[in-house]
């Protein structure tokens, strides 16, 4: 695992099953027999060296008469399967009441599909595994219970004009990817805006920008290199970033003129 943090919790897991597993008289083959995975993916679990499965966890618990209480322990591994830093900021976006992004190099994560987001990683080098895929694609798309959130905070994106012509998993995951950002600029609480390429005057050279405003007043910077992601906290850099960003909204699209943009871009992706 990744982080400590993540080890304990499936540790903690790993120990429990292995206790209702003695206590109902099972060996690791039988219990795996029953609930329909091998030896070794039940010794792993148990060692806490490999994440469980929802399913795994629900048929441990009928198989072992444990009561629901594995099954009450799908949230924390569901958590524990996020890479670390997704946790971090999920924990930030759940206490912010505004959060505002604007993306050079491709469409922001709160606002991609599953398909978009598996293109993604599906390109990264060195190359992820199949499982690191599937681990970061569903930590991704669970970041999107922010949009559900009461009271709702308010969303901003900057997407820069390449991003949204991009073929990134090909033309049919591109057209997706635009009906949806068509679809989810309609909510009240999100507005989306296009920085066209023609655009002489541009505020964002430097990068892509991540403001969030916390319920508490206190408003942090988060910025992503090629192999590092940073949260700002002082306050001096994050009037920077607050003033950059600023620009960047004033200089692109306004949200009505970005969505006839999309729009246009899905006729032409048809």
């Amino acid at each position: 695992m990744e982080d400590e943090e993540a080890a304990a919790v499936l540790r903690a897991v790993g120990r429990q099953i292995r206790a209702w597993r003695e206590a109902a008289g099972m060996r690791q083959p039988e219990l795996g027999a029953a609930i329909g995975y091998g030896e070794e993916m039940v010794s792993s679990v148990e060692r806490g060296r490999r994440v469980p499965k929802p399913e795994f966890l629900d048929k441990a618990d009928e198989v072992l008469g444990a009561g629901g209480k594995l099954s009450a322990m799908r949230k924390d591994v569901e958590e524990a399967r996020y890479p670390k830093k997704v946790r971090d900021l999920a924990k930030l976006e759940e206490e912010a009441g505004e959060l505002g992004s604007y993306d050079s190099h491709h469409v922001h994560g709160l606002l991609q599909t599953p398909e978009y987001a598996r293109a993604l990683y599906g390109m990264r080098r060195p190359a992820y595994s199949d499982e690191e895929i599937d681990r970061h694609v569903t930590a991704r798309m669970a970041r999107k219970a922010s949009f559900e959130r009461t009271p709702r905070p308010l969303f901003t994106f900057v997407q820069e004009e390449t991003t949204l012509r991009r073929p990134i998993g090909g033309k049919m995951v591109l057209r997706q990817q635009l009906e949806y950002l068509v679809e989810i600029s309609k909510l009240r609480h999100v507005e989306i805006q296009v920085m066209p390429t023609d655009c002489e005057d541009h505020a964002g050279m430097a990068g892509s920008i991540r403001l969030l405003k916390l319920r508490s007043g206190k408003t942090l910077g988060h910025t992503e290199a090629q192999l590092h992601s940073r949260l700002i906290s002082d306050p001096r850099d994050v009037q920077i970033l607050e003033m950059r960003y600023g620009m960047i909204r004033a200089q692109a699209l306004t949200p009505r003129e970005s969505l006839v943009f999309i729009e246009k871009l899905l006729g032409e992706a048809s």
